[in-house]
């Protein structure tokens, strides 16, 4: 599934755009030590507009820098910690390649191993918080016999009746996930088309993950 970068708001700072704007990442070398660096870099990139005031407040304190300043390092970090995951870096080599030529040598380093250390559970949890087309969660089916009759003939006519549960993306759904069932009456010639292009779908499918 592909990775879509988020936006980042803290009052008005906007996300880093690129992941050259790094220069405000070297507010961390004020850090007292690495794992205020390695709690922040995880703050950081989970952040959201609900915990803004809570997450500038720790930085200011923790780094004595000012609130403008702690703003410009939660966009940076998280829009740099960010594009690392959608870019599907794997290695220190790919990581250490987006830092500019004259970024402090140590806190690259640092930086690079501890997105190595959270890159598989972040990139889970970007997956897991985007929107998304509804789900398939269950499917039921029967064959009936519709029937039909005039002065001259009667008939019987066999029908597939095809049931499908639905589920919303849960992230767009205040009140969690919205379960809805949609019911098709198929006869023969519409059932035969409609497995025709699932099992094309099927091969394509596998043609893929066989690549």
């Amino acid at each position: 599934q592909r990775l879509r970068s988020g936006s980042c708001e803290v009052g008005k700072m906007a996300a880093v755009g690129s992941v050259q704007e790094v220069g405000a990442l070297q507010l961390l070398l004020k850090a007292s030590s690495k794992d205020v660096v390695r709690h922040l870099c995880q703050e950081c990139f989970s952040f959201s507009a609900t915990s803004s005031v809570r997450l500038v407040d720790s930085i200011v304190k923790s780094l004595s820098v000012t609130p403008e300043e702690a703003k410009q390092l939660i966009c940076s970090l998280r829009g740099f910690t960010r594009q690392v995951v959608f870019q599907g870096a794997t290695s220190a080599e790919e990581i250490l390649q987006l830092f500019p030529d004259n970024f402090h040598q140590n806190l690259k380093n640092l930086l690079t191993k501890i997105i190595l250390e959270n890159i598989v559970a972040w990139r889970n949890e970007a997956l897991a918080n985007q929107i998304s087309l509804p789900h398939l969660i269950d499917m039921d089916w029967r064959v009936d016999i519709k029937t039909s009759s005039d002065n001259i003939n009667r008939m019987a006519v066999p029908t597939c009746l095809l049931q499908m549960k639905i589920q919303d993306d849960a992230t767009v759904c205040r009140d969690g996930p919205i379960v809805s069932t949609v019911s098709l009456e198929l006869g023969k010639e519409k059932l035969d088309t409609m497995l025709d292009g699932l099992s094309r779908i099927r091969d394509q499918l596998t043609a893929v993950a066989n690549k």
